[in-house]
């Protein structure tokens, strides 16, 4: 094949440049917006490690390939790839589940069983009076490993599905109560206050 005329055809042109931008740029932003959300989360070892691979691509791919950009069809593939980069990186990151998060939750009912059930699913837990708009309540305080924060929520709506929580990123801890790594599946409060009690 002669690859200078293949490099100037129409096929390339409308076809492959774009799908090669489109790429390109979909795995240079996927791992930018993994980057930044390392850095705010204070993961500070693989944040360099991923800016040093998203600026490798940039540099020995989209460099040569931004060259040809000369038609609507390529500029329309580099935004593409822009936006669905951005949302991909998301996603991965979604799925790593990577880092802390603190839960703060607010409620007017007695709290013990839901205390229980997160102390003995391993969750330290911290429990302070306050007073709200309708009167007295409790402020209850946890820290948990992202990739848990599903059923965590899961106990707290078991507990009071109307219940007020807020979540927010933590970049970094000293000291705490964390649960061993095990199954957290079809947790039973009951159960699992029991099996503390055994304890």
């Amino acid at each position: 094949m002669d690859w200078e005329v293949f490099f100037e055809s129409h096929a390339y042109t409308l076809g492959v440049l774009p799908l090669l931008i489109f790429g390109a740029r979909v795995l240079d932003v996927s791992l930018g917006t993994m980057r930044i959300i390392f850095v705010s989360r204070g993961k500070r070892k693989l944040a360099p490690i991923i800016g040093f691979i998203e600026v490798l691509i940039w540099i020995s791919i989209m460099r040569e390939i931004m060259q040809g950009v000369n038609n609507p069809i390529s500029i329309l593939a580099y935004a593409s790839g822009f936006a669905v980069g951005n949302y991909a990186g998301m996603l991965l990151e979604n799925k790593l589940a990577i880092g802390l998060v603190s839960i703060r939750i607010i409620t007017v009912k007695d709290p013990t069983s839901l205390v229980s059930t997160l102390r003995a699913a391993g969750y330290g837990t911290t429990i302070i009076d306050a007073w709200g708009g309708t009167g007295p309540a409790k402020i209850l305080y946890t820290i948990i490993r992202r990739k848990n924060l599903p059923k965590a929520v899961e106990m707290i709506q078991g507990f009071d599905v109307k219940c007020f929580f807020s979540v927010e990123d933590i970049k970094s801890v000293r000291e705490g109560v964390f649960p061993v790594e095990r199954s957290f599946k079809k947790l039973d409060p009951v159960l699992l206050w029991h099996r503390k009690k055994e304890k």
